[in-house]
């Protein structure tokens, strides 16, 4: 169980990490301009950048303090934590109409509360 656990926390990091990056280096009016990204056009330029720190930080709090044994609670809780941004993201898409989008935000939250309830298990 333990290998599926790493393998889910990775392939969660990679995403966030990438999408945290992508809100935190482009514009608002960049990020505008890409089709899956109308939903920024509901939040100011602030709020993007907020949700790409928050985005970021989940990623290597779902990785490094269980990797490095120092405060390994904060794993699941960063787990817990991306849970409930994907919950946010499912309803800001379901209020714009973006039907398309919400079996992602459904397995990414599904595959964060699985690290999350894995991991806190394991303390």
């Amino acid at each position: 169980m333990n290998v599926v656990v790493w393998i889910v926390s990775g392939v969660l990091a990679a995403l966030y990490l990438m999408a945290g990056f992508t809100k935190l280096a482009k514009t608002k009016q960049d990020l505008l301009a890409e089709p899956r990204m109308a939903w920024a056009a509901d939040f100011t330029p602030g709020q993007v950048k907020g949700i790409g720190a928050v985005e970021v930080a989940g990623a290597l709090g779902l990785v490094l303090p269980w990797l490095t044994g120092v405060a390994p609670v904060l794993t699941p809780i960063a787990a817990a934590g991306l849970a409930v941004v994907q919950a946010g993201a499912a309803v800001t898409h379901l209020r714009r109409g973006e039907k398309a989008t919400l079996p992602i935000n459904a397995v990414l939250f599904a595959l964060a509360v699985f690290v999350a309830v894995v991991r806190f298990g394991q303390l």
